[in-house]
C-alpha cells in the first residue's frame, strides 16, 4: 500500500513537471513568508532548480541588498529587480523566490503571468513577525517600529498578492507541511491527478 501512495506521489510530481513546460513556479509574498525555504524543498520535492532572486540581485550588483537600498536607494533596487527577475524567468523550469516587494511592480507581475505560476504564500502578522525577527538584514524594517512597518506593507500588498495564480497559508508548521500543499495546488491548478486526487482535482481545475 506504501509503495503504491508512494508511485502516486512521484507519478503527480512528473506530472506537475511536465505540465510547466518552460514555466517558472514563483514564490511571492511578505518577508517572513518563508519563500527561501519552501522555496528549496519544493525544487528539491520536483527536481527542479532553486533560484533566489534576492541572491542573484546581489551577484549581479557585488554589493547586499542592505548596502544597495543605503547607497542607491530603493527605486534603483527595484529597477534592478525588475530586470533581473524579467533574465531570471527566461530561465525556467524553475522554482523562483522574490523579494516582498517584486510583484508589486506591473511589468514584473505581466512577467511572471506570462512565464510562469505565482504562488502566494500568505502569513498573518504573528508569524511574519517571529519570522522576521530573527535576522537585521531587511532594510524596509530597519527603521521605525518593525511591526508599524509590517502592518502597513500587509495592507499596501496583500491586495497585489491576492491576485497570484495559486495562495497558501504559512503557518508555523514544518516546512515540508507548506511545500505539501503548494504541490496539492499545483496539481490541483494544473490538472495533474493520480486516481486518489483525480476527482477533486478536476473539480477545481475545471472553474
Amino acid at each position: 500500500m506504501a509503495e503504491h501512495s508512494k508511485d502516486d506521489r512521484d507519478r503527480r510530481l512528473a506530472e506537475i513537471r511536465q505540465s510547466l513546460g518552460a514555466r517558472s513556479i514563483v514564490l511571492i509574498g511578505l518577508m517572513g513568508a518563508g519563500k527561501t525555504a519552501v522555496g528549496r524543498r519544493l525544487a528539491n520535492r520536483l527536481d527542479l532548480p532553486f533560484i533566489d532572486a534576492d541572491t542573484e540581485i546581489e551577484l549581479a550588483a557585488g554589493q547586499s541588498i542592505k548596502e544597495i537600498f543605503a547607497e542607491h536607494g530603493e527605486d534603483y533596487f527595484r529597477e534592478g529587480e525588475r530586470k533581473v527577475i524579467a533574465r531570471l524567468l527566461e530561465g525556467g523550469p524553475q522554482v523562483l523566490a522574490t523579494g516582498g516587494g517584486a510583484y508589486m511592480n506591473p511589468q514584473t507581475r505581466d512577467a511572471i503571468k506570462a512565464h510562469g505560476l505565482s504562488v502566494w504564500l500568505k502569513a498573518d502578522l504573528r508569524v511574519l513577525m517571529k519570522r522576521v525577527q530573527r535576522r537585521d538584514h531587511r532594510p524596509l524594517l530597519a527603521t521605525g517600529d518593525p511591526e508599524t512597518v509590517m502592518r502597513k506593507l500587509m495592507a499596501e500588498r496583500n491586495p497585489v498578492y491576492a491576485e497570484a495564480d495559486i495562495t497558501v497559508e504559512s503557518r508555523e508548521v514544518p516546512h515540508d507541511v507548506i511545500v505539501g500543499a503548494v504541490i496539492d495546488a499545483l496539481a490541483a491548478k494544473l490538472g495533474c491527478m493520480t486516481a486518489k486526487s483525480a476527482p477533486a482535482a478536476r473539480r477545481k481545475g475545471g472553474r
